[in-house]
Parts: C-alpha cells; structure tokens; sequence
C-alpha cells in the first residue's frame, strides 16, 4: 500500500483521540492565538522600541475605535516621513533610532551608514556557492537558508551578548539586500532561462538605491523613486513587540541561541500569508477583481466582487479580502495611509492613474461593506497598497515579501537585544492539558 494511502489512514483515526472541542478554551480561559475575547492582544512583554495604537481605552475599560498611529521610540513615524522630501537615507535614519534609541545626529547618521556599508560585500565566493549553484523557486526559503549559511563565515557565530549580537545585526541588514537580488536573479536565470544580470552594491548608495541598481538591468532610477522605496523600508522596519515574526525571534534568540537561527525563524513567519506574505496575496486578489469587473468599475459592481470573494470564488479559497482590516488598527492604518499618498503623487508619471484610482475606490468600497457585514470598524492595512508601491516601481511580485523581510530585520534585532538586556529569560508560557487519561495497552493486546 501506498505509503500517503497509510497515512491518510493513521491520520483518520488519529482524530477520535486528538480533537480539542472550541468550547474548552472558553472553559480555560486559554487566549487562542494569544488574542483577547476582544480581539486585542495578550501582554507578552514590555518594549521601548515600537509603540502600535489602533485604538483607545475609555474609563470604564472598553475599547474604542482610533485612527492609527506608528511609533519608533516615542516618535511618531509620520514626523519621519515627512522628512523625506528633505532628505536621504531615512531608512538608515529609522533603524538607527530603533537600534540605539536615539534620533542620530549628521556625524552619528554618517559613521553609522558607512559601517553598513563597509558590510555591503558579500563573503568570498559566497554569491556563487550558496547563491548562482543553488537558486530555489521560494526567495524567503532561500533567504532562510543564506543567513544561516553566513553562521559558517562567522569566526564567532554562537557569541550573543548584546555588543556582539548588533555587530552581527547590522552586518546582517547590510547584506540582505545583495542576497535577496541575487536570488532573485539566479531563479529568474534557472527557472525562467532570463539572462543573470548581477550588479555589485555601490558604497555610494543608500539601501533603497542599491535595491533599484542591483535589480534594474540599466541600474538606473530617479529620486522620486529611491524616496518612494526609502519610505518603503521604513515603514516596514518595525511594528511592536507583538507580531507574529519579532515575538518568533525573541522566543527563540531567549534560548540563547544565535542571531543567525533567530533571524532565520522569523522570516519563517514572515513567509506565511497571514503575516508577510499577505502583500503577495493582495496583488493576485487585486489581478483577479481587475479582471472580473474592470478599472471603471462602479461602487456597486466592486461590492459585487468583494461577495464573491467573501463566498471563496476568484479563485480565493480562503474567502478573505486581503489587505483590508488589522489585528490592532481599527479606523485606519498610518502606513497605508502614507503610501497611498506617495503613490498618489507618482501614479501621474507612471501612467497607472487609473489602477490607482480604482484601488482607492475598492478600498474605500471595501472597508464600509466589510464594516457594516462584520460589525467593527475595517481599515485596509500596509499590504493593500505597499504590492501596488512595489509594482510602480518595477519591483517583481517575488522580491515584495524578501524586502519586507530586510526592512524588518531591523525591528528584530532591536527587540532582540532589549530582551537581552532587560528581561533575558527564556521565554516558555503554559499550556493546559484537556486529554483523557489512558492506561497503557500491551502491544499485543492492541
């Protein structure tokens, strides 16, 4: 017999023994998916580093509806972006703010740059051993498996006090963008017979302009551009201590582990379409809606489609409209808000005025029909708008969750250390035990 046929089997009867009833987590008061009854998250911890507010306390203890707000140690990031228009390298800025605590000054913003990018140089003969020879039709796999490869060019891997631990960090992010370009190129190369294209980062360029050269054939771009992915990176650089990927890295770097198996754990999670992946997951539903009832779409037409995909058509079997509504955020989500803006004042120059305005208008569609039929308040989130960013900017479909992964990186490494220093205990809650007891059979006997 077919051993999947002997399985399927085993697993058939397995559920006689192991099914959990819904009703006991209530019975437990166990907090299923670490989520409160009304929705908000469990306290796991304290943080200085991020600050999410989707929402408002009143004086009797309920929850009430907010507009969204993002902060990087106490600051708000929309004074943060605001600056881009006047300024450089504010990706860079933000992860030396959540890294050490403090807004830098000029000298501290430059010596801080060039120690990334004395670190922008891949090993020797790492692009081709881990990179060219052995590309993968996953990029996140991918990116796993190199920043565990980079343990082995480590002279000191295992060293996790916290000095160490962002020495290695930064060395880390300074060398993500390289990795996830070229495994892009080496896929396309392999598994789509394009020719490999490979440009070296130039130490004269900031994280989102080395992204735009290395992945362009001609390395070329414009300010609007690099500043549209610098804002980008930004905005993905950090978002409290309780998503999904930073509570992964600090439960498994709480091991004392090293930096390069917690790293590599949270983009793990970051791959699924839950979490990171949901950006991929927004521009293929949006690629079907397009095609379903077109750009010039009206209100109702657009409600139409967001019921078919509610009821698991388009090719949707998940039956939920990606992009809209947040485990925190409630009224709005800051980050959206900032890239529909960005996106605005480029969709002129890139011809994509209409796609544009029909995301806006889906969007708007969307959160009021979603927030009536469910009954709380529907914001979109990042992912609604940040694959659309992406696609303005020539990026393809595979590199928009490896470019949330080295935006992130910083946002991991920050809560990482403050673990370190502040609690350092490793992290193990409890789980409650709802099985019957059963005597042991004799094998014969069975």
């Amino acid at each position: 017999m077919d051993k999947a046929i002997h399985l399927a089997q085993f697993y058939g009867k397995s559920q006689n023994y192991t099914t959990i009833a819904k009703d006991l987590f209530k019975k437990y008061n166990v907090k299923r998916g670490l989520r409160n009854e009304d929705k908000t998250g469990v306290l796991i911890g304290l943080t200085r580093v991020a600050d999410v507010v989707g929402y408002k306390v009143d004086d009797v203890g309920h929850k009430v509806d907010a507009d969204g707000e993002l902060f990087y140690r106490g600051i708000n990031v929309m004074d943060l972006v605001n600056s881009a228009d006047r300024s450089s390298y504010l990706y860079e800025e933000a992860c030396f703010l959540l890294l050490f605590g403090y807004l830098p000054s000029e000298d501290d913003l430059r010596r801080y740059c060039q120690s990334l990018k004395e670190g922008y140089e891949l090993p020797e003969g790492f692009l081709e051993t881990h990179l060219l020879h052995h590309p993968g039709k996953n990029l996140m796999n991918q990116l796993q498996q190199s920043i565990l490869a980079l343990y082995n060019y480590d002279p000191d891997p295992d060293a996790t006090d916290v000095y160490r631990t962002l020495i290695k960090g930064v060395n880390l992010m300074a060398k993500l963008p390289s990795i996830a370009c070229y495994t892009y190129n080496a896929k396309t190369h392999y598994f789509g017979r394009e020719s490999l294209v490979l440009h070296y980062p130039q130490q004269g360029f900031s994280t989102a302009e080395n992204i735009l050269s290395m992945l362009r054939l001609d390395g070329k771009f414009t300010p609007d551009e690099a500043r549209l992915l610098d804002i980008l990176l930004l905005l993905h650089a950090d978002h409290g201590g309780g998503t999904n990927s930073t509570f992964t890295n600090v439960v498994v770097s709480s091991t004392d582990t090293d930096l390069y198996s917690a790293i590599a754990s949270s983009i793990g999670s970051l791959k699924g379409p839950r979490h990171g992946g949901a950006n991929v997951r927004v521009a293929n539903m949006m690629d079907k809606v397009i095609e379903a009832v077109g750009l010039d779409a009206d209100d109702a037409a657009i409600e139409r489609v967001i019921e078919r995909l509610l009821n698991k058509e388009l090719d949707n079997p998940s039956g939920l409209v990606y992009g809209i509504g947040h485990a925190v955020y409630t009224l709005s989500d800051p980050r959206a808000e900032v890239i529909r803006d960005h996106i605005g004042r480029l969709a002129a120059k890139k011809g994509v005025e209409r796609k544009f305005d029909f995301f806006v208008r889906f969007e708007r569609v969307a959160k009021r029909y979603l927030s009536e039929k469910k009954g709380v308040s529907m914001s979109s989130n990042i992912d609604f708008y940040s694959g659309l960013a992406y696609e303005i900017l020539g990026i393809p479909r595979d590199l928009f969750t490896p470019l949330f992964v080295l935006s992130r990186t910083a946002g991991w490494i920050a809560h990482n250390v403050e673990h370190k220093l502040y609690d350092n205990r490793i992290v193990r809650p409890a789980a409650k035990y709802v099985g019957t007891m059963v005597d042991y059979v004799p094998r014969e006997e069975r």
